[in-house]
């Protein structure tokens, strides 16, 4: 049988279209016949780099405005709760994400994922506190307190920064990006549907 083709799903807890898109990414992609590799990261050091001391949303309140207006629009659209705006925006998602990077290969991942979302911006609960992070987990019948300390093991940690550090190698710079199996970048929720149709083949103009 032949491979699927893969597309990476970077996403950062904290983003507001990452959610989005971590809600529909695994429907699309199986109608699509492509498989997924979600791959959590941390967006502020990329932020950082850029001379951004927070999200462009704060920075920018007319986008921020727009942005949390168009949120409650898609999110309505694609049957998702209402939004929840955390306080403060964005959270503080370093410990969620070191969890995420230690589960990438078990298949707790997707569902602990998807909660953590569902907790920032549809519950109205905290995802900042390593203990918030391991209640979602122990709801999930995990150990949340065992996997956050695995989760915080120095071994997990050197892993949260290679993944930043081949995020920046590799042209990212927001979330989510999709990155396809020959290295074609798409940035947005927006983009979801043509980073699938790429990944899968169809190439309009063949650009290459």
């Amino acid at each position: 049988m032949a491979r699927r083709p893969t597309l990476e799903f970077w996403y950062e807890f904290a983003s507001t279209y990452s959610y989005l898109a971590a809600m529909r990414v695994e429907a699309l992609a199986q109608s699509a016949g492509v498989a997924v590799r979600w791959r959590p990261f941390l967006l502020g050091p990329i932020f950082a780099a850029q001379g951004w001391t927070s999200s462009p949303f704060n920075l920018y309140p007319a986008k921020g405005r727009n942005m949390w207006r168009d949120l409650e629009r898609e999110a309505a659209r694609l049957g998702l709760p209402p939004i929840t705006r955390p306080d403060p925006f964005p959270q503080n998602s370093l410990s969620a994400t070191r969890v995420a990077v230690f589960g990438a290969d078990q298949d707790w991942l997707l569902p602990f994922s998807k909660a953590v979302y569902a907790a920032d911006f549809a519950e109205g609960r905290s995802i900042a506190e390593p203990a918030s992070v391991a209640a979602i987990l122990d709801r999930l019948g995990l150990d949340g307190t065992l996997t956050l300390k695995s989760a915080s093991a120095e071994a997990n940690k050197t892993r949260l920064r290679v993944a930043g550090e081949e995020a920046r190698s590799r042209g990212i710079y927001g979330a989510p990006t999709f990155l396809t199996d020959d290295g074609e970048l798409f940035w947005g929720n927006d983009r979801l549907e043509q980073a699938l149709a790429w990944a899968g083949g169809d190439r309009p103009g063949d650009l290459r």
